[in-house]
């Protein structure tokens, strides 16, 4: 997580909201990305994670592999770890907003899909929440 956390402020440096991922596949790093949502909507680090992750390994099925995120994965996110077979999701902040592993939906759990994601929640929380809470504290302060 702490390498996720890494990537998330590197989002907010480049001023995209801060969000990283890391694909870890028996304790090998196939991939560690963050948002550039700035640019591409679909460009969710979960998302580039879970691509980055499949052509490095050249399959799409990434059964082996756990995915570290610094937020709790929207429905988008939700929905492609559940097609990529990923074995589980480890997230940091709950999403109140938008979050799909436990607090609006949970996608990963839902028995009517063909595979279910274990899930972990909360780990390294208060680091994770605390890099979003100055990210938009920041953004409100310079749109006023």
């Amino acid at each position: 997580m702490t390498l996720a956390l890494h990537q998330a402020e590197a989002a907010m440096l480049r001023g995209d909201v801060p969000v990283g991922a890391v694909l870890v596949e028996n304790d090998e790093v196939l991939a560690s990305v963050s948002n550039t949502k700035t640019t591409d909507p679909t460009a969710h680090a979960e998302i580039k994670a879970i691509r980055a992750g499949a052509e490095r390994i050249g399959n799409w099925n990434l059964r082996d592999c756990d995915l570290y995120v610094t937020l709790e994965p929207c429905p988008m996110c939700a929905g492609a770890c559940v097609n990529a077979r990923i074995r589980t999701i480890i997230f940091g902040a709950s999403d109140p907003r938008a979050g799909a592993v436990g607090t609006l939906y949970d996608i990963p759990s839902d028995r009517r899909l063909n595979h279910r994601c274990a899930v972990r929640g909360g780990v390294l929380k208060e680091r994770c929440e605390t890099l979003l809470k100055e990210y938009f504290i920041k953004r409100r302060m310079k749109s006023e």
